[in-house]
């Protein structure tokens, strides 16, 4: 399944159709006939087959997981006929289609490597080693070549294009390469964009925005760029350890909702959007994007940037004295100190931190920043049981759903990206509070009654705090005038992107 950008709806994609069963319990989908790995071979119901069971498959470790679960129970396939593929829900699931429009990977590929070495083979499977020609696709793509740290190049792939046509009968996609260029960090984006050798743009700050517009205007560029488009389909936020056994001083500290607020009271998300964005940004109080505005509270308590109230809850906490060096300490004298961390070459988080810790430093509060490198930070975020390695993380999530816009394997405490917790159990009335309303909203079909839930959830969420949200940019997407099949202007959105890239062409 796919969605219609122009309507928001389902619409068959690699099935032709669907029946759901009166009970709206299980969905038969019968799968498009036609279609081709990259490497000849036909895409069945096997495909899907197989890479559910790799999914559910918790040894494998796949982000999916939780999604093929409600309330514990699995959804479970299973193949009718080679071409048909019915999916069982053990309850009704307003994220249903959302369940069934994952990707299958090849099972004549996967499944013997599965069959034979289990989940470790798996993981040793298609690493950035891997000869390019031995990775097939079912998607518009191929690997032509990776060079590592500065481009990878894709080719079309002959056989998408033979089920995938345009009105007048072309195969997509329409480009016969794509290029994807490996830069150091943003504003070398901009450079290249600037340069015309890359087509596709969307700055982040006023300063990059006049550059672009600066660049059109003086003819030095023949470019597109449309300003704040929406609000962006992704969250910036600071997430705190709840599990530092090695440390209790630390560990009763991140597990106060108070200590937590008052951090939210220190984070200046208006010096973040004029500092970090330009301006040109909106703050975040809930785990719900601002672009989805069916879904967006608007009455979430908001713990807004008020240094006075953060010292207030702080000294409630028992810090009410600073030691010589002005940082606050308790009635034993230990510092209220903690260590954060982002990924090292994201400037604008790098930016955010460092807002963050002189905003601490005014209160007394003492942080200790680093940039490290992306997979050691997200290995520690996704670390599990009663020590992790870390005290705090800024980084960010994205893509959320239309139709039940809280993660499957966020908010449910045993999720993989349940990032505050990861001893495997709810440690909070309120997050086990969460949890079961997180169960009821994806059950629940009728829509209204779906988003009372979900205001619920994020007022819950306000008072727990388990994740302190900062803001984000808005969104501005650019291109080179070369290119064409832009989505139009109504569609534009950081939901939708600019545009489909199996439909872009160059212009002649």
């Amino acid at each position: 399944m796919r969605r219609d950008p122009t309507t928001g709806d389902w619409i068959p994609y690699m099935a032709e159709s669907w029946t759901i069963s009166p009970n709206k319990l299980e969905i038969t989908f019968k799968i498009r006939r036609g279609m081709k790995w990259s490497d000849g071979k036909p895409i069945t119901a096997d495909d899907w087959i197989m890479t559910w069971r790799i999914h559910t498959d918790k040894a494998v470790g796949s982000n999916l997981y939780d999604t093929f679960f409600i309330d514990g129970k699995p959804i479970t396939l299973r193949k009718i006929d080679d071409y048909t593929i019915r999916f069982i829900y053990p309850k009704t699931d307003a994220d249903a289609f959302a369940v069934a429009s994952f990707a299958p990977w090849p099972a004549h590929v996967f499944g013997p490597v599965y069959q034979r070495e289990g989940a470790e083979g798996i993981k040793k499977m298609w690493t950035l080693n891997e000869k390019p020609n031995n990775i097939v696709s079912g998607g518009p793509w191929l690997i032509e070549s990776y060079r590592p740290g500065e481009r990878l190049v894709l080719k079309r792939n002959p056989a998408f294009g033979e089920w995938n046509k345009d009105e007048a009968g072309n195969p997509l996609p329409y480009l016969d390469r794509y290029e994807i260029k490996i830069v150091k960090d943003v504003n070398a984006r901009l450079a290249e964009f600037l340069a015309g050798n890359i087509d596709l743009f969307a700055p982040a700050t006023v300063d990059h925005i006049s550059q672009v517009r600066q660049a059109i205007q003086q003819g030095r560029l023949d470019a597109t760029i449309k300003v704040n488009a929406s609000p962006v389909a992704s969250s910036q936020f600071m997430v705190f350890n709840w599990n530092k056994a090695s440390d209790p001083f630390k560990q009763s500290l991140f597990r106060s909702d108070k200590f937590r607020r008052a951090m939210s009271h220190i984070v200046n998300r208006q010096a973040v959007i004029d500092i970090v964005y330009g301006g040109l940004g909106t703050p975040m109080y809930s785990s719900v994007y601002p672009v989805l505005t069916q879904w967006v509270n608007p009455k979430v308590p908001k713990y807004e940037y008020n240094l006075q109230q953060a010292a207030k809850l702080l000294a409630e906490l028992g810090f009410t004295k600073k030691d010589k060096d002005g940082y606050l300490v308790d009635s034993k004298g230990r510092r209220l100190e903690f260590n954060l961390a982002t990924n090292a070459g994201n400037n604008q988080r790098e930016q955010i931190a460092k807002i963050f810790v002189d905003e601490a430093k005014k209160v007394g509060v003492k942080v200790n920043f680093t940039a490290i490198d992306f997979n050691t930070l997200v290995g520690q975020l996704l670390s599990s049981g009663p020590d992790r390695p870390f005290d705090a993380i800024i980084i960010g999530l994205s893509d959320g759903s239309l139709d039940w816009p809280f993660g499957s394997n966020v908010v449910p405490c045993k999720g993989n990206l349940h990032m505050w917790n990861k001893s495997g159990q709810c440690l909070d009335p309120r997050e086990t509070q969460l949890d079961a309303l997180y169960s009821r909203g994806r059950t629940e079909l009728d829509f209204k009654k779906r988003v009372e839930i979900g205001y619920r959830m994020q007022e819950i969420e306000a008072q727990l705090l388990p994740v302190i949200y900062i803001a984000g940019p808005n969104y501005h997407p650019a291109w080179n005038n070369r290119l064409g099949g832009e989505h139009p202007d109504a569609i534009i959105s950081s939901i939708w992107g600019q545009r489909e890239l199996e439909l872009t062409f160059i212009k002649k």
